[in-house]
C-alpha cells in the first residue's frame, strides 16, 4: 500500500498551487462570495491545462486519467473555494461520467469533446420537491410516444440550472412503479417546453447556479436515453463517483480552513506572544489536522480503488459521510481560532464554514449514507417504507 504521490500527481499539485498564487484565487474566492457570480472565465484556462474531462475517455477528447487525479485537483482548488473547483468537479466526476460510461457513441461524440473544451456542461437532475433521499419516488415522467418520450415534471435545487447546456434528467418511464421504472435521459437547454425557476440563494456556495427545472410536454428523442429503466443499479453506481468528488470538495474546504487558521495563529498575539504557543489553540488545530487526514485516507481509498472504473458503494458512502461531518468540525474549529474575527466577513473562516455545510445534504444526506452502509454491513436491505 503506497500513500505517496507519483511524480505526475505531485506536479499537478504544484501546478495548481502556483496557479492559485498567480491568479490570486484567495481574492477571487472572496469576490465570488460577495458578488454571487460564477467564475466563467476560468473555463478556458482549465481547458487549456487539461483539467476539464481529465478522467473522460481519450477517444472523445478526455484525458483518460484515473479518478484519483481529478480528486486531487478538486481538493487543491477547493482550498480556495468550491466555486473555483466547480468546473473541474462537474467535468470529471459529474453526470458527464455517466454518459462516458453508459452513453451511446452518438451521445459521447456530441457532448464529451465540448465538455473538455469548456464549451458544454452537463448537470445532474435528480431531486424533486417531494423526492430527495427517496429517489424511487420520482414523479417526473417520461411517457413513450413513437420515437420519442414526452417528459413532464419538476426538479428542484439543480446545480447548474439555467446555465448548463445539457441535463441528465432521471425520470419515471411509462409510469412503471418502484425503482424498475427509473431511468435517465439527456435534455438540452433549448428544447421547447423546458424552462427554469428562479435562481436560489443559499447560505453558502454563493456563485453556484441552482434552480428548479420545469418540464411541460418536452419531446425527447429516444436516442437521448442514457440509463434505461430497470438499470437503477447502474444509476446508483455512477452516483458514487460524484460522491467521491463531493468528499474531495470537503477535503479542500477543510484544508483551506486549516491553512488559514495556522497562518492566523502565528500572526495573532495575546499576552505578548503568538496564540499558536497556547495549548488552547494547539490542541484544536491538531484535532483539525487529524480529522482532515483521516477523511483524506478514506476519500483517496475510494477513488484509488475505483481506478478508471466505478468506486465501491461502501467505500464512497463512508468517505462522503465522514468528510461531510469532518468539514463542518474543521471549519467551525478554524472559526474559533480566529476568535471574534472569525465571525467577520473580512476573514475567510465564516465563508468556509458556510460553504462546508452544503456538502452534507448534496449528493445524498449523511443519514441516508448511514442507512446504505448499514445495509452493506448487515447484508440486508432496510426498507424505510415499512410500517406505513
Amino acid at each position: 500500500m503506497d500513500f505517496s504521490f507519483s511524480s505526475e500527481q505531485q506536479m499537478l499539485i504544484e501546478t495548481l498551487r502556483t496557479m492559485g498564487k498567480r491568479e490570486n484565487f484567495k481574492e477571487l474566492a472572496a469576490q465570488i462570495d460577495s458578488t454571487g457570480e460564477f467564475p466563467h472565465h476560468l473555463m478556458k484556462k482549465y481547458a487549456e491545462m487539461g483539467l476539464l474531462g481529465m478522467t473522460l475517455s481519450s477517444e472523445y477528447g478526455g484525458g483518460g486519467r484515473p479518478a484519483i487525479e481529478a480528486i486531487i485537483a478538486i481538493e487543491e482548488l477547493a482550498k480556495f473555494s468550491p466555486m473555483i473547483a466547480a468546473a473541474v468537479f462537474e467535468s470529471n466526476v459529474g453526470p458527464v461520467r455517466v454518459i462516458d460510461i453508459f452513453g451511446t457513441e452518438e451521445q459521447k461524440k456530441s457532448i464529451i469533446p465540448g465538455v473538455c473544451r469548456g464549451e458544454l456542461s452537463v448537470s445532474v437532475s435528480m431531486t424533486e420537491p417531494e423526492a430527495g433521499s427517496d429517489l424511487t419516488s420520482l414523479s417526473t415522467t417520461a411517457i413513450e410516444h413513437g420515437d420519442t418520450y414526452i417528459l413532464n415534471g419538476r426538479k428542484a435545487f439543480i446545480t447548474g440550472g439555467g446555465y448548463a447546456s445539457h441535463y441528465l434528467v432521471y425520470s419515471r418511464f411509462d409510469n412503471i412503479p418502484g425503482y424498475k421504472g427509473i431511468g435517465g435521459l439527456i435534455v438540452e437547454k433549448d428544447m421547447p417546453g423546458f424552462t427554469f425557476g428562479k435562481q436560489e440563494e443559499y447560505m453558502g456556495l454563493r456563485g453556484m447556479p441552482s434552480c428548479d427545472l420545469i418540464f411541460e410536454d418536452v419531446v425527447v428523442p429516444k436516442e437521448n436515453v442514457v440509463v434505461k429503466p430497470g438499470d437503477f443499479r447502474n444509476l446508483m453506481l455512477t452516483f458514487d463517483i460524484e460522491r467521491c468528488g463531493n468528499a474531495a470538495m470537503c477535503l479542500g474546504v477543510a484544508g483551506g480552513a486549516l491553512e488559514e487558521a495556522k497562518i492566523y495563529a502565528q500572526q495573532r498575539e495575546a499576552f505578548g506572544r503568538p496564540i499558536c504557543e497556547f495549548q488552547a489553540v494547539q490542541f484544536p488545530v491538531v484535532d483539525m489536522a487529524m480529522k482532515l487526514d483521516a477523511a483524506r485516507l478514506l476519500v483517496y481509498r475510494a477513488a484509488t480503488g475505483a481506478g478508471q472504473g466505478l468506486p465501491s458503494i461502501y467505500e464512497s458512502a463512508m468517505a462522503k459521510c465522514f468528510a461531510n461531518e469532518m468539514v463542518v468540525d474543521v471549519t467551525n474549529a478554524a472559526m474559533e481560532v480566529y476568535g471574534g474575527y472569525g465571525y467577520s466577513k473580512e476573514f475567510p473562516a465564516e465563508r468556509m464554514l458556510r460553504d462546508g455545510r452544503a456538502w452534507r445534504v448534496a449528493g445524498g444526506t449523511i443519514n441516508m449514507l448511514r442507512i446504505t452502509m448499514a445495509s452493506l454491513i448487515f447484508g440486508r436491505r432496510f426498507d424505510q417504507r415499512k410500517g406505513k
